[in-house]
């Protein structure tokens, strides 16, 4: 079967851990941290860490769509964020920690917009999580990188259970 890669844009807080709990799910191929949808041009982490730049720290996660379907991998994005927490996951906080999932084809829209409002079902006060176009994205510096791999000890505001979950999850392909 021919692989089909496709590619969705996650903000959940910290990047370090975000990326490492996307990179357990069966069938995404590839993971970047960076910035996504600010207002200047080439920022570095110093830059966004100031949160005037009106990044966000987020993940490019590209996945072969004929294993794993963008449905799974939003509603697995839910189970590593607090959705209804403003600016804020974990200890970290500041715009660049706020959560958004950012899109880069209008035809994923339906299935973000579907499990959104499952979501939101669960909960009496509104999400928090941005749900629009990708405007810009900007790689972040290589130390950022594969971070928990390189630093297996290093600060994440999500708990190792969390990875183990991502890792057994069997996605769907919805």
């Amino acid at each position: 079967m021919m692989e089909l890669v496709k590619d969705i844009y996650f903000a959940g807080g910290c990047f370090w851990g975000t990326e490492h709990f996307f990179k357990q799910i069966e069938g995404v191929v590839d993971t970047e941290v960076g910035f996504a949808n600010g207002h200047t041009e080439h920022p570095t982490y110093k830059e966004v860490y100031t949160d005037e730049t009106g990044y966000a720290e987020t993940v490019h996660v590209r996945y072969d769509s004929s294993k794993v379907g963008l449905e799974f991998l939003v509603k697995m994005f839910f189970k590593a964020i607090d959705p209804t927490s403003l600016n804020k996951q974990g200890h970290d906080e500041g715009t660049r920690y706020r959560t958004g999932i950012y899109y880069t084809d209008e035809a994923d829209l339906p299935v973000i917009d579907k499990v959104y409002a499952e979501e939101q079902r669960n909960y009496q006060v509104p999400l928090a999580v941005e749900k629009q176009a990708l405007e810009n994205f900007y790689t972040a510096e290589e130390y950022h990188q594969d971070y928990l791999d390189k630093n297996p000890t290093g600060y994440c505001h999500l708990p190792q259970s969390l990875f183990d979950f991502a890792k057994n999850a069997r996605p769907s392909k919805q």
